[in-house]
């Protein structure tokens, strides 16, 4: 929801409406909801936001992103629309406060959202995992750790062949 001025026109580079005109007009309050505008003032502005044409227009966009999970248990607890289940169509559309889902169509959302909660929490499938075996693994690191020079210290502070062991050949520091 934006207010919505008048657009300057390119050559002139003024507002093509009348200054008399523009200002009896005033500010024009864009609802991006609804995609149409009207005049702001504070009854204007409560009649919109409080009408029934707005809430539906609102509640339709945060339904998009509603996640699996909160849809099923919204569904579970309505009751199923009797029209709906009769004639396959209900004059209150999305806005029907009965369920217009079969049990079938329940149960597919059931899976959806039990394979949404198993995917966060085992979010690494298991062909995505290297080849090779853990006793592949085990005997590289063996190899690695004996290879190492015996000494506490981290590798890239270790020095090998030095005559005082103390002494850094690299850093010529004293350890």
């Amino acid at each position: 929801m934006h207010y919505k001025s008048c657009s300057p026109v390119p050559a002139s580079g003024r507002c093509s409406v009348d200054p008399n005109v523009r200002a009896a007009m005033g500010k024009r309050y864009f609802c991006d909801y609804c995609d149409r505008s009207f005049q702001d003032n504070l009854h204007n502005r409560k009649k919109h936001l409080n009408g029934l044409q707005h809430l539906k227009a609102k509640k339709l966009w945060y339904d998009m992103f509603r996640d699996a999970a909160a849809i099923l248990l919204d569904e579970q607890n309505k009751r199923p629309c009797r029209k709906f289940l009769l004639t396959g169509q209900c004059d209150f559309g999305s806005n029907c406060r009965f369920s217009h889902m079969s049990e079938q169509d329940l149960q597919e959302l059931s899976i959806q959202v039990e394979e949404e909660r198993r995917a966060r929490e085992w979010p690494l499938d298991v062909t995505e995992l290297p080849e090779g075996r853990l006793e592949d693994w085990l005997e590289k690191r063996a190899k690695r750790l004996s290879s190492a020079p015996s000494s506490r210290l981290p590798p890239f502070l270790s020095c090998t062949g030095a005559s005082d062991p103390m002494i850094c050949r690299v850093c010529l520091m004293r350890l």
